[in-house]
């Protein structure tokens, strides 16, 4: 629901009608309707094969992609090259039906590069059995801190295995802001006392699906059932805008400042009073855990965390909902996912599907 709908409805409702339209759907009222400005590319100026290339479907004009999840393996594209900050967005559609122990994962790395203190952010998107709603994380972790993983899980407001949907990371020497369409959902403004925990290396854009069996659904008790292979998820409007840098030397192919500069100017890196109503409302509805509200894991919060007293009364301290939301899900959490190397890359081809990395508990 839009504006243009909102104003329709408006002239056949009743004044009190029309405010509870608003308060049933208040990110329709408070989001910006305006798209944010992007230019999109085609996979082959952008992307090369992760692993399982036989996985991979490209359309015939090459603006968009199917990874496919199946008995053999699971499958990813890598960005061609890695980006210092940058906007890194696509429109993606999940698998339907049976998707327990299924997760698809749109994340910026350099682990393939930086393998003992990488850099990485995360939208995974979590699998369930039928009749069961997906379900998503974010997180971010610095110089390697993967033993200090600042994960969030959330319900969403929509199937996204029946439309495409915009999911979008902003990534810029200030902040990080994940968005969904162009609702921002989270915001993690950089702290002088995070230190290197604050990702600052260059980063590559992945996009991967593959067999979480032993965490992603129940806790690992809801298995990929491979009589509905294969599973597809398609993406498309793709967007990589940043600086490209080397990642060794760091040596930028234009100049940094300037482009850095361009992003922090640009519609999407802004935080208007209305995006951030929207954000309260997304969060309030729709996330059911924050590290920065557990305080049985942290009791003392990392030092980004901006504790919000609607949120904060949502939360028992183990970072989990005061009142159950009712579908199933797990707070156990995963390991890294296959890097850019040829080694890595056969590694995933003979078992990507059986791949979790290191984050710290919060079953």
């Amino acid at each position: 629901m839009d504006y243009r709908v909102l104003s329709s409805l408006s002239k056949s409702l009743t004044p009190f009608s029309l405010l509870l339209l608003l308060y049933i759907f208040p990110a329709a009222a408070t989001a910006t309707t305006r798209a944010f400005n992007l230019s999109t590319i085609t996979y082959e100026e952008g992307y090369s094969p992760l692993f399982s290339d036989f996985n991979i479907e490209r359309s015939p004009d090459d603006t968009s992609f199917r990874l496919l999840l199946n008995r053999f393996s699971g499958s990813g594209v890598i960005s061609t090259e890695y980006y210092n900050y940058g906007f890194f967005s696509a429109s993606i559609k999940l698998p339907a039906i049976y998707t327990a122990g299924i997760v698809v994962a749109f994340y910026t790395s350099n682990v393939d590069t930086f393998e003992k203190n990488h850099d990485e952010l995360d939208i995974e998107f979590l699998g369930n059995v039928n009749g069961q709603p997906w379900r998503f994380q974010t997180n971010l972790y610095g110089n390697g801190s993967v033993s200090r993983g600042r994960e969030e899980r959330y319900r969403m407001w929509f199937d996204p295995s029946k439309d495409f949907h915009h999911y979008s990371i902003l990534w810029t020497p200030k902040n990080i802001i994940f968005y969904i369409d162009e609702t921002p959902i989270r915001e993690v403004n950089r702290n002088p006392a995070m230190g290197g925990d604050f990702p600052a290396k260059p980063m590559s854009l992945y996009a991967t699906i593959w067999d979480a069996s032993s965490w992603a659904t129940n806790g690992g008790k809801a298995k990929v059932d491979y009589k509905h292979e294969p599973f597809a998820t398609e993406f498309k409007d793709l967007v990589l805008e940043g600086c490209i840098v080397d990642p060794i030397e760091q040596i930028s192919s234009t100049n940094c400042t300037d482009r850095i500069a361009r992003l922090l100017a640009q519609n999407y890196s802004i935080m208007t009073p209305e995006r951030r109503k929207s954000m309260k409302w997304f969060r309030e509805r729709y996330m059911y855990y924050s590290y920065c509200y557990d305080n049985i894991r942290y009791p003392v919060p990392p030092p980004e965390c901006v504790i919000v007293q609607s949120e904060r009364d949502l939360f028992k301290d183990s970072g989990r909902l005061r009142q159950k939301m009712k579908f199933g899900g797990s707070h156990s959490h995963r390991k890294h996912r296959p890097g850019r190397s040829s080694r890595r890359r056969n590694r995933a081809a003979a078992g990507a599907s059986s791949k979790s990395g290191q984050a710290a508990a919060v079953s």
